[in-house]
């Protein structure tokens, strides 16, 4: 019989409660073992649930029974709960960003290999379908050579109203949402980045970014731009990718979206468009006969594989599928972009 694994949640608000749910809905030999946080609001919600309450931090780390520690705290506390975790021999799991700098993040992956326990990142976006379906498209070369990718996330609500709007909690939008389109580009594109490129918007916060544009310029492979936005009232399409003989977009998180390519090189004739003030045939729409229009290759997932791996690696049934090499590039990156930013300048990067 395989082993029942006990987790639990430090930090029960949002996410906290993301993850409640998730085990909650049954994943096999994964239980939930209490909650704690340091907030009395949340203490009480969570005995109203049924569940039980640690009184402190050392209290949760102190019950042999604990074989993982969720950190789902604002992400300045991440780094000295998991490291304190680690030490006291349970397994860890981080919400995202894991932390506030490389430095950091190098602390707690030593502390991992000092103890021998593993620390890994809730980097659930690798499960998102419109990431996955994009990724099988270029995988499997459908629109022949890519050479732009374009990834998006565009909202118009600004910054939410908590420690996503202070800098000394790690906020902005880099650090909320850049952590994990970035981390989807670079598990999709193999190779070596030569550069980074990043403007970041201040519309609604002047402590922290509320958007940014960041350019990845790769030694072999596309040019990518990734976008988070909190400004954007008509909100321009989650994914566009251009090949040379096609073209992928998916509009939404609904997967909305549809290939377009070219079956005929041959044909190139054009009907020119008329404007008000004259004429294109450069920009004619293409004839039917000339292209086909496909539905998108639908990828779907299953986000409870993130607890399947995580038990699996502490079992020693499988690698961890987050990495730790992969969380410090991600990082620097990041690092870069803010440089990159602050400078205005182009940065190398590897």
């Amino acid at each position: 019989m395989d082993k029942q694994f006990n987790e639990v949640i430090v930090g029960f608000g949002g996410m906290g409660n993301w993850h409640r749910e998730l085990i909650e809905s049954g994943i096999d030999n994964l239980h939930l073992k209490g909650v704690y946080d340091i907030a009395e609001a949340p203490c009480r919600k969570a005995k109203e649930m049924g569940y039980h309450v640690y009184e402190s931090l050392d209290a949760v780390l102190a019950d042999p029974e604990v074989d993982i520690v969720l950190c789902a705290t604002p992400n300045d506390f991440h780094k000295d709960i998991v490291i304190k975790a680690l030490r006291a021999g349970k397994n860890a799991v981080s919400e995202k960003p894991v932390t506030l700098s490389s430095g950091e993040l190098q602390e707690m992956i030593d502390a991992a290999n000092e103890t021998g326990k593993i620390f890994t990142v809730h980097q659930n976006r690798r499960w998102d379908e419109d990431f996955l379906t994009i990724k099988k498209i270029y995988d499997e070369n459908m629109l022949g050579e890519v050479f732009n990718i374009e990834s998006r996330v565009h909202g118009s609500r600004g910054i939410p109203g908590d420690w996503r709007n202070e800098k000394v909690h790690g906020g902005g939008m880099m650090l909320d949402w850049g952590v994990h389109i970035i981390d989807q580009m670079l598990q999709m594109i193999p190779g070596r980045i030569k550069s980074v490129y990043c403007t970041t918007t201040n519309v609604t916060n002047g402590e922290v970014d509320d958007g940014f544009t960041l350019v990845l310029q790769w030694e072999n492979g596309p040019r990518t731009l990734l976008e988070v936005g909190t400004s954007n009232f008509v909100e321009l399409p989650r994914w566009y990718v251009q090949g040379v003989n096609g073209t992928a977009v998916i509009n939404d998180w609904h997967l909305n979206g549809k290939i377009v390519r070219i079956t005929n090189w041959e044909k190139n004739d054009a009907i020119p468009i008329k404007t008000a003030a004259g004429l294109t045939k450069t920009m004619a729409p293409r004839t039917d006969e000339t292209i086909a229009t496909e539905e998108l290759p639908i990828v779907h997932s299953d986000i409870k594989d993130f607890y399947r791996n995580v038990m699996d690696a502490i079992s020693g049934k499988a690698e961890q599928k987050i990495k730790h090499h992969e969380l410090m590039r991600v990082m620097k990156v990041m690092e870069a972009a803010f440089r990159s930013a602050a400078s205005g300048q182009v940065v190398d990067f590897e």
